[in-house]
């Protein structure tokens, strides 16, 4: 079973690429959480699990991660671009 992780970093709107983003500045979101994260990745169709403890490499503070399970069929650029999305559509529609 293929595993990724997606660290909120990824989709944060107040990092730059080198600081550790990986999507583009327009679908970037201002700090995404991992419980965002989580609901988007079953929204896209895979199995997430949220570890609250963990922390990116690339910062200071623990904002958690999300372990996604079953993506063999997909890219990780492809799903976090995807997780990106929903989230922003999460966003608005609360």
């Amino acid at each position: 079973m293929v595993e990724n992780v997606i660290y909120p970093a990824y989709l944060d709107a107040d990092l730059s690429r080198s600081a550790g983003r990986r999507v583009a500045g327009d679908q970037a979101l201002p700090d995404p959480t991992v419980d965002e994260i989580a609901e988007a990745v079953q929204q896209v169709g895979y199995d997430a699990v949220i570890e609250r403890d963990a922390s990116y490499s690339r910062e200071h503070e623990a904002r958690g991660r999300v372990l996604v399970r079953g993506t063999e069929d997909t890219t990780k650029n492809d799903l976090v671009q995807a997780v990106a999305a929903y989230v922003g559509l999460l966003r608005d529609d609360s």
